[in-house]
C-alpha cells in the first residue's frame, strides 16, 4: 500500500534542541507538521523493530542536540584516508537519496533522518582541532556531507551555506562537501571559498536509473558541476562507487568521454575512483534484510572486514578505468581506492 504522508509530516523534537536557530528556522519551515517532544533522539531513531526501506517512503524529522564528540577520524574506505588530519563529522544523519549501495542502510536501523542544530559546537571542535593537529605541517581535511547530502537540503536548512562561512578565513582548513544533488543553485550567489571542495559524485545514467533512487539524472548534476567550475569553485568528481555490471567497460569509457568534452578538466581540483565497498556488518544486516537489488548477490571478497570485488577484478576495473581517465587528466589528480 502506498504511503501518502509527505516527507517530515511529523518532526520530533528533542527537548534539548529548543531554543536553537536551527530549530527554528526548521520549524517555520513545516508549520503544518505535527511536532512530538521527546527526551533524546535515540529514543526514536535506535529503537527496535523499525523497517529502513518502509520509513524512506515518508521520513521524518528528528531534531537533536549532539554532545561530543564532533569529530572523527576518517574511514579507511575513503581515498583520502591516508591523508595527515583527515577527519569527517555529522551535522545530519542518513539522507533524502536512497541509493541502493549506501552503507547507511546498514549503520542505522532507522530511515529517518536526525538534524542536529548544534552546528556551531562542531565548528569550535574543529577551530580547536586545528591548535591540536598531529602533523601541523599538513591542512586538516573534514568532510561534513559523510553520513548524509547536506546541499541536497540547501533550500531546507541552509547548512552548506553556514559551514563554507565558517570555513572561509581558516587558515589551514579544508572542508568537503559531497553531493548528488543539482542544487548548485541554493549557494550560487556565495563567493567561493578555496578552503572548500565541492565533490560531486557521478554515475553513468544506467547506474544512476537502477541504484540511485530518488537522486537527480546525470545531466541535472553535471549541470551543477559545470555551474560550480564557472564559478571558480574547487570542484571534486567521484567517481565511486563503480558498479559492475555487464559491459561496464563499454559504457563507463561512454561516460567518462561524455563528462569530460563537457567539463574543462584543467579547472577540477582531482577526481576520486573506486568501487563498491562496504563495512562486512553493515553488508551483512542489509543482506539480512533480503534487499530487492542485485548488488547484494553478487560475488564479493571479504578483507580487513571490508566486503569488496576480489582483488583481481578491483585490479582489473580500476586499473582500465584509471588509464582512460588518464588520457583527459594527469594521473597526479587521480585518488584511488583499492
Amino acid at each position: 500500500m502506498q504511503n501518502l504522508l509527505p516527507n517530515f509530516s511529523h518532526i520530533y523534537l528533542e527537548n534539548a534542541a529548543i531554543g536553537y536557530s536551527i530549530t527554528d528556522l526548521v520549524l517555520s519551515k513545516f508549520p503544518k507538521s505535527k511536532i512530538l517532544k521527546i527526551n533524546h533522539y535515540k529514543d526514536i531513531f535506535n529503537r527496535t523493530g523499525q523497517d529502513f526501506q518502509t520509513q524512506k517512503t515518508s521520513m521524518k524529522l528528528i531534531l537533536s542536540k549532539k554532545p561530543e564528540p564532533f569529530i572523527y577520524p576518517a574511514s579507511d574506505m575513503i581515498q583520502e584516508y591516508s591523508t595527515p588530519n583527515a577527519f569527517y563529522n555529522t551535522p545530519l544523519i542518513n539522507c533524502l537519496y536512497n541509493c541502493d549501495y549506501c552503507f547507511l542502510q546498514g549503520m542505522y536501523q532507522s530511515g529517518n533522518l536526525v538534524l542536529f542544530v548544534n552546528d556551531e559546537d562542531f565548528m569550535d571542535a574543529i577551530s580547536v582541532k586545528l591548535n591540536h593537529l598531529d602533523d601541523p605541517q599538513n591542512p586538516m581535511i573534514v568532510s561534513i556531507s559523510y553520513n548524509t547530502d547536506i546541499l541536497a537540503m540547501e533550500n531546507i536548512i541552509p547548512l552548506s551555506s553556514r559551514w563554507i562561512n565558517y570555513a572561509r578565513n581558516k587558515k589551514n582548513l579544508f572542508i568537503e562537501i559531497r553531493t548528488k544533488s543539482a542544487l548548485f543553485s541554493a549557494i550560487k550567489n556565495i563567493e567561493p571559498s578555496r578552503n572548500v571542495i565541492l565533490s560531486w559524485t557521478l554515475s553513468p545514467q544506467p547506474i544512476s536509473e537502477k541504484y540511485e533512487h530518488c537522486a537527480p539524472p546525470l545531466d541535472k548534476r553535471l549541470s551543477a558541476v559545470k555551474q560550480a567550475i564557472e564559478k571558480g569553485w574547487e570542484v571534486r568528481l567521484c567517481f565511486d562507487p563503480v558498479i559492475i555490471i555487464k559491459n561496464w567497460y563499454e559504457i563507463y569509457c561512454k561516460f567518462f568521454d561524455k563528462i569530460f568534452m563537457e567539463i574543462d578538466t584543467n579547472k577540477l581540483k582531482d577526481i576520486t575512483l573506486g568501487v563498491f565497498r562496504m563495512n562486512k556488518d553493515y553488508f551483512n544486516r542489509i543482506r539480512k534484510r533480503n534487499p530487492k537489488s542485485d548488488i547484494y548477490y553478487q560475488k564479493y571478497s571479504v578483507q580487513n572486514k571490508t566486503v569488496s570485488p576480489d582483488m583481481h577484478m578491483r585490479k582489473e576495473v580500476l586499473g582500465s578505468l584509471e588509464k582512460k581517465i588518464s588520457q583527459f587528466l594527469p594521473k597526479t589528480k587521480i585518488l584511488k581506492w583499492e
